[in-house]
């Protein structure tokens, strides 16, 4: 195969114009896509199936440019369009689509990346394995029991922080917020957390139900939710149980220490556990 007469024949049918308005008219769509399409918080797998689409196009686009061209009388196959009178002035009416199309695509790109900090850079900046525990709900019928729901979370938080691998925010920094909040990202925006714990405590004489979800701020979804229903005795592995599997969850690998640090028991007293909750509380 002659590469010159090659070459010279893809210009003669215009497939270079088509290669470049394509990737240009394509980096369009993806811009204006990966800008607009997060605002209305469409999921991430569609951008991701656009761009796909977008990749996938370009090389059906070069072949229809080769074997048809648009003529006044429409679509025609290449060799039909051969044997059709030659207008004396072609349209350059592609010039305009391209450069158009270039300077859409160059305004959303520097609008995108100078204006998208001040909306979702915090999302951005946020470390992945980066946790708030808002305060427990007490359930138990008895208002009297909220220092042992408080206790339930400030020990979670305890045994969390001990996980170097994990950004923890102190229970003094969430005491304001109620345990069912309505805007989670808000809340994770003002504590600087790409997700939440949410739980509550149901206590009876001699049991104990604790609920906890995790939920990922940004897209408020659950990564995990579960009931532990336990004798009161098991108190301290239900908050070792929950401190595992958020480790877990996050993608954080668990050194020998850090296991056996989240697992303690630190007491086998439990009256001297109540007044010490109790003491913490008050």
């Amino acid at each position: 195969m002659n590469l010159k007469k090659f070459f010279a024949e893809l210009k003669r049918r215009n497939v270079y114009k088509v290669a470049v308005a394509y990737a240009i008219v394509g980096w369009l769509v993806i811009q204006i896509s990966s800008t607009v399409l997060p605002t209305f918080h469409t999921p991430e797998w569609v951008v991701q199936t656009l761009v796909v689409v977008v990749m996938l196009g370009f090389p059906i686009a070069l072949i229809l440019a080769w074997a048809f061209e648009l003529t006044p009388e429409g679509l025609k196959r290449t060799e039909i369009a051969d044997e059709l009178p030659k207008k004396p002035v072609r349209s350059r009416a592609w010039i305009y689509v391209v450069v158009i199309a270039g300077v859409i695509s160059a305004s959303l790109f520097f609008l995108g990346r100078y204006t998208a900090p001040n909306k979702q850079g915090w999302r951005a900046e946020l470390p992945g394995k980066s946790l708030a525990v808002l305060p427990f709900a007490n359930l138990s019928g008895n208002p009297e029991n909220a220092y042992f729901a408080a206790g339930i979370q400030d020990e979670i938080i305890t045994r969390l922080a001990k996980i170097a691998q994990l950004k923890v925010v102190s229970c003094l920094s969430t005491q304001r917020f109620k345990s069912s909040p309505d805007d989670l990202p808000a809340i994770a925006k003002q504590l600087g957390v790409a997700n939440i714990l949410q739980g509550s405590v149901q206590r009876s004489a001699h049991e104990v139900r604790v609920n906890v979800q995790l939920v990922k701020a940004e897209t408020d979804t659950h990564l995990w939710a579960d009931t532990f229903d336990r004798q009161l005795t098991d108190v301290f592995q239900i908050e070792s149980d929950i401190a595992k599997t958020i480790a877990e969850k996050l993608q954080t690998k668990l050194t020998g220490s850090e296991e056996r640090a989240i697992s303690v028991k630190p007491t086998a007293d439990l009256e001297a556990h109540e007044l010490y909750l109790k003491g913490r509380y008050l």
